[in-house]
C-alpha cells in the first residue's frame, strides 16, 4: 500500500524560503559527511560538501563491534565539522545515524561521544525511516519518480517504492557494501549468495518490473561514474544518469569479476570506495535479475535532501525545483529580474499561435530556458554562449533529466549564436531527438529576437507580441515603439520565420 506525502500539482513561483543557512551531518556506515546549503529551499544550494571515509561498519557483522580506528576517524571528523558550521555560522543543524551505529553493540557509547564531539543532539535512524527519507529525496529531486528507491550504504540496502508522490513500505537488508564484504569473507562467489537470498524476498521488487530503479549512495555512483567513462559520455552531471538494464547487468557482472585495478579509469573512484565497488556491483546484478527494471537512473539525492524537503511547507513542496533553482540563477546573473517571466509570457502566445504541440515537460524546460536566457550577459560577448552552456550543462539543477539538461544548453547557446549554434553543440546534441533539437533551435531564435528588441529589459515584451497568423508571423509593435523597430530586429524575427516555414513581418500600431 502506498502512503501518500503531498500533492502532485506543482506551481511555477518559488514560496518564501529561509535564507538562514542549514547542514546535515550524516554519521554512515562508509562515511561522515558534513553538507551545509545556502538555506531551506525547494532547490537547495550547497556551499559546503565535505566527506570522511571512516569506515565504522567494517566488521561490525563478524565482530558485533564498531572498530576503534573507525571511531576515532568518526569522532575527528565530527569535531572538524562543528568548527565549520560555527564558522560559517550555521546554527541550523541536524545530525543522523544509520546501520552502524544502529547495529553495532558499542553503538550507544559511539552516539554519546559522537553527541559530545559535535555538540548537538543525533537521530539514530531505522531502517524504516532511512528508507522513507531516501524516497523523499528522490521525489524532492527527479520529476514525477515511478519505480523503487535503492540507498546502499555501507552496512544496508534501503528499498522503498515511489510512485509521483506516494511512498511505499520501506525495507532494509543487510547488504551494504562493508557489511556485504565481511558476511562474505571477500568472496564474491558468497557475496552473491548472500545477495540473492535477501533480494528473493525483499517486497518492493515485486511491482518493479517495467519500472525504473533509482540508484541512491556512493558506491552506486562510483560505478555510474566509470560507466559514464567508459563511454565516453559528454555530460559529467551524475544526477539523474540512465544506464539502460542490459547495458547496467553487462556493466556490473565486469565490475564484479575483473580486479578494480585493471578497471580503466578506476582512479576516477576514491581509493576507499574501490573494494566496494564489486560488491556493489554484486547487488545491482541481482536486484536486475530479480526484478528487471526498465532502466537504473542514479540519484545524487537521498536521505539528506530528504530532511530538507521533509521540513518545507506543503506549498513549498508544491513548487518546481527546475524553475525555482532557474529563477535564483536569474536573480543572482541576469541584467534585470523580471525579464524572465515576461519572455514566459511572451512565448507561451507565440507557441500557441504556431499551433505546435507542445507537452507539459517541454513547456517547463522552455519556462526554464527562458529564465536561464540572460545569466551570461557579464561575459565578453566571444564566450556568452560557452559560458551560458556551460552553467546550464553543469549547474547543480534537480528535477530535469540530461535530454533536457540538453535542451536547456543548446537553447540557451542558440540564444548568443543564432539557431545553427556554435563551437560544443556536437557533445551535447548526442544527447536530444530530433524533436527536441528542433525545439531548442526554434527557442533560441525566439529568444535571441526578444533579446535585440528588448535588451533584456522589463517592460518591452508585455506591450509587443510574436503571432504566427494566416501562415504569416508578425512581431506586432505599438506605435510609440517605432524607433525600436530596425532591420536587425526584421532579420531575427525572419529566422525564426524561416524555422517554421513562414514570411515574416513587424506590424506597427493597430
Amino acid at each position: 500500500m502506498l502512503k501518500r506525502f503531498l500533492r502532485p500539482e506543482r506551481i511555477e513561483q518559488p514560496a518564501p524560503s529561509s535564507a538562514k543557512p542549514v547542514a546535515i551531518v550524516d554519521i554512515g556506515s562508509n562515511s561522515v559527511r558534513l553538507v551545509a546549503y545556502q538555506g531551506l529551499s525547494r532547490a537547495p544550494t550547497p556551499i559546503f560538501n565535505e566527506k570522511a571515509m571512516c569506515g565504522l561498519g567494517k566488521g561490525v557483522v563478524t565482530t558485533g563491534r564498531l572498530p576503534e580506528e573507525g571511531v576515532e576517524r568518526a569522532l575527528k571528523a565530527l569535531k572538524r565539522y562543528r568548527a565549520l558550521c560555527e564558522t560559517m555560522r550555521v546554527l541550523d543543524i541536524e545530525v543522523i545515524a544509520t546501520a552502524a551505529a544502529r547495529d553495532a553493540e558499542n553503538g550507544p557509547a559511539f552516539l554519546d561521544a559522537a553527541r559530545a564531539a559535535i555538540g548537538r543532539d543525533i537521530v539514530l535512524l531505522s531502517g524504516k525511516r532511512e528508507a522513507e527519507l531516501s524516497a523523499l529525496g528522490v521525489i524532492s529531486a527527479v520529476h514525477e519518480p515511478n519505480g523503487v528507491v535503492g540507498d546502499l550504504g555501507g552496512g544496508s540496502l534501503e528499498l522503498i517504492d515511489v510512485a509521483g508522490d506516494e511512498l511505499g513500505k520501506g525495507v532494509t537488508l543487510p547488504l551494504g557494501g562493508l557489511a556485504l564484504m565481511d558476511a562474505s569473507r571477500k568472496s564474491p562467489r558468497e557475496a552473491t549468495r548472500i545477495a540473492r537470498k535477501a533480494i528473493a524476498g525483499a517486497k518492493p521488487l515485486e511491482h518493479l518490473k517495467g519500472r525504473t530503479f533509482y540508484a541512491v549512495g556512493g558506491t552506486w555512483r562510483s560505478l555510474a561514474k566509470l560507466h559514464m567513462r567508459q563511454r565516453n559520455y559528454p555530460l559529467g552531471v551524475m544526477h539523474n544518469y540512465r544506464i539502460q538494464t542490459n547495458e547496467a547487468a553487462d556493466f556490473a557482472a565486469l565490475v564484479e569479476h575483473v580486479d578494480s585495478a585493471a578497471i580503466e579509469d578506476i582512479e576516477t573512484v576514491s581509493a576507499a570506495r574501490r573494494p566496494l565497488l564489486a560488491y556493489g556491483a554484486i547487488v545491482l546484478d541481482e536486484i536486475i535479475r530479480r526484478a528487471k527494471p526498465r532502466e537504473i537512473v542514479i540519484s545524487a539525492a537521498g536521505v539528506r535532501e530528504g530532511l530538507l524537503f521533509e521540513r518545507l511547507s506543503e506549498s513549498e513542496r508544491k513548487v518546481d525545483p527546475l524553475l525555482a533553482g532557474s529563477r535564483e540563477l536569474e536573480t543572482l546573473f541576469a541584467r534585470a529580474s523580471g525579464y524572465g517571466d515576461e519572455l514566459i509570457a511572451w512565448t507561451d502566445a507565440f507557441l500557441a499561435s504556431s499551433e505546435i504541440d507542445e507537452s507539459p515537460e517541454e513547456k517547463r524546460l522552455r519556462h526554464a530556458a527562458c529564465l536561464l536566457s540572460d545569466i551570461a550577459w557579464r561575459a565578453h560577448p566571444e564566450y556568452r554562449a560557452q559560458r551560458a552552456m556551460n552553467i546550464v550543462t553543469h549547474g547543480p539543477f534537480v528535477s530535469v533529466d540530461h535530454p533536457g539538461r540538453a535542451f536547456l544548453s543548446l537553447a540557451i547557446m542558440m540564444r548568443h549564436e543564432g539557431p545553427d549554434g556554435g563551437a560544443g553543440i556536437g557533445a551535447v546534441r548526442s544527447l536530444l531527438t530530433t524533436r527536441l533539437f528542433v525545439r531548442a533551435r526554434l527557442l533560441g531564435a525566439a529568444m535571441r529576437a526578444a533579446y535585440v528588441l528588448s535588451a533584456s529589459m522589463p517592460g518591452i515584451l508585455p506591450r509587443t507580441s510574436l503571432l504566427v497568423r494566416g501562415g504569416l508571423l508578425t512581431l506586432r509593435l505599438p506605435a510609440d515603439y517605432t524607433d525600436l523597430a530596425s532591420d536587425r530586429v526584421l532579420s531575427r524575427v525572419k529566422t525564426v520565420g524561416r524555422l517554421l516555414g513562414v514570411d515574416a513581418r513587424i506590424e506597427i500600431g493597430g
